[in-house]
């Protein structure tokens, strides 16, 4: 059964090798975020598989404080890209 997981993960490697090529040649910097939310994804998805398959349980905290570092890094990038501004009536308003 460890070897099934461990193949899980290096499919997975190879999405992450993929996503690599998105964000080298992502024409805008929404295609590149998406990239790293993919990274962020497999890779806690690769850490699960490996502590599973390996009986490490410890790897799976390690996992979970990959998920949340890629939920605030998301945030980040969307406060950073946010260009309008919403107004107290919730209209949004954009300072261009």
């Amino acid at each position: 059964m460890n070897t099934f997981y461990v193949s899980l993960a290096l499919i997975l490697l190879l999405s992450v090798a993929a996503g690599l090529l998105r964000i080298l040649r992502g024409p805008t910097a929404a295609d590149r975020m998406m990239a790293a939310q993919l990274f962020g994804t497999c890779g806690v998805a690769i850490l699960l598989l490996l502590a599973r398959g390996f009986d490490a349980l410890i790897v799976e905290d390690v996992a979970l404080v990959f998920a949340l570092l890629a939920a605030l890094s998301t945030v980040a990038f969307v406060r950073r890209a946010w260009t309008g501004k919403i107004t107290p009536k919730g209209r949004r308003h954009d300072h261009r």
